[in-house]
């Protein structure tokens, strides 16, 4: 694994999260009461031993530079000559525009990947909720002296036409592509999975096999490829399909959970699946293959006298005789008294308040960090440093499916409410 360079693409804008993605860099949202989304594909990569690794980002890289510079410090940490390092698009005289696709932004720091003596690039992406030992992946690779390997998972027909999916042969090897196909064009992607190694019961249900947006290409063919096609901007439906005809392309079956959580409605499901009993479809609670985050140092949270259902809950909270049940609270959370929390999603605080900074913000007539007494909060996301009033009731009585009123503090996404960080909800609102 030495021998393998890790370059994870942190996406664009992330305007399909928005407005988690209205203040940072979509690697940088907060998930699962404690983490980042960008710790899930850095500790994969460091449990297989992988430890060079670039992150690329043009958006909002404040937060993900800050939080990968404090909890990624290889050499302190004693893993020896290992580096997470961040780089941003920038302009130059050759390349005078932002990054235009996957491939593209790869290509704008091409001369800094050739420097590297190495056999493979990994190429992963910064939205994904799995866990994976790329050390089989890039065996795979090399074992079928593959010029590119893509990591496939194996859909039926009901979620197949949103992804990129593909024809292969008995060996493994790529044969065609079709990009999010429907209809006929949809069926005629349909395969035998089973070559793959699933079972013939797995095949029957999921015949389809669909890239997963996760790449392993040797050296010389990645630098060929981006170098000698710069109009090719993105890699999974332009460089890919077209080195297919004159490269061995493989596929590489990953058969666990593994879910793309780019949409608002998505990275919802995903949180709360969480919570799931007794065994959820991804779980934090592994210690051969942990997640790393950011070392807080943070206090044990505080339940005094509430009632807490099937949830997680962060370090350093408080939380008042109030009900939670199927949600996520993230660290430093304050509720108080009488609250409701129900299959909803807080991520907390970045800070403290102390008493007296909470006693004077009620005396000046503001609100204090947290949720206030008697609050109800039901299918939403509350992002960070929210101040939501007493008496608020954010339940989405109306049922509307789509709404922006960002001057109000929140938007509606799919039916969820979304709290904008750092908003204000005052007292005895209702959405």
């Amino acid at each position: 694994m030495k021998r393998v360079l890790a370059i994870i693409l942190g996406g664009g804008a992330g305007t399909r999260l928005y407005p988690l993605t209205k203040l940072r860099a979509k690697p940088a949202v907060p998930l699962g009461a404690k983490y980042r989304l960008i710790d899930i594909p850095i500790s994969n990569c460091i449990n297989s031993e992988i430890q060079r690794i670039y992150v690329l980002t043009q958006f909002n890289s404040a937060s993900l530079n800050r939080h990968i510079g404090r909890t990624y410090a290889m050499a302190g940490a004693g893993f020896s000559h290992g580096f997470v390092e961040v780089l941003a698009a920038q302009q130059t005289p050759e390349s005078p525009n932002w990054f235009e696709g996957t491939a593209d932004a790869v290509r704008k720091h091409l001369r800094l990947f050739a420097e590297w003596d190495v056999d493979q690039y990994l190429i992963l992406s910064g939205d994904h909720l799995y866990r994976m030992d790329y050390r089989d992946f890039i065996l795979r690779h090399r074992e079928t002296k593959a010029d590119i390997t893509l990591s496939v998972v194996p859909v039926d027909e009901s979620r197949a036409s949103e992804f990129g999916l593909m024809k292969i042969a008995q060996d493994g090897r790529v044969l065609s592509f079709s990009e999010k196909p429907t209809g006929d064009a949809l069926k005629a992607m349909a395969v035998d999975t089973a070559v793959l190694g699933l079972s013939k019961e797995k095949a029957k249900e999921q015949p389809y096999i669909a890239s997963m947006g996760i790449y392993v290409f040797d050296k010389q063919v990645m630098l060929d490829l981006l170098n000698d096609a710069p109009n090719r901007t993105d890699f999974g439906r332009e460089i890919i399909p077209a080195a297919a005809k004159d490269h061995n392309v493989q596929a590489y079956l990953f058969n666990d959970y593994w879910e793309d959580i780019g949409t608002i409605e998505s990275f919802y499901q995903a949180n709360l699946a969480l919570t799931e009993q007794p065994d959820p479809s991804f779980s934090f609670y592994d210690e051969k293959a942990p997640i790393y985050t950011h070392a807080r140092h943070l206090p044990p949270t505080k339940l005094l006298d509430s009632h807490v259902i099937e949830s997680m809950v962060g370090e350093g909270c408080i939380l008042k005789e109030c009900t939670v049940k199927r949600s996520l609270i993230g660290i430093r959370s304050r509720i108080e008294t009488g609250c409701v929390i129900d299959n909803a999603l807080l991520m907390g605080a970045d800070y403290y308040e102390s008493p007296a900074e909470r006693q004077q913000a009620l005396d000046s007539g503001k609100l204090p960090l947290g949720v206030g007494a008697n609050t109800t909060i039901q299918r939403a996301i509350v992002d960070k440093n929210a101040r939501i009033g007493r008496n608020v009731r954010i339940v989405n009585q109306d049922n509307i499916q789509e709404s922006t009123r960002e001057e109000l503090g929140f938007v509606i996404r799919s039916g969820i409410v979304v709290i904008i960080k750092n908003a204000t909800i005052p007292d005895g609102m209702v959405i």
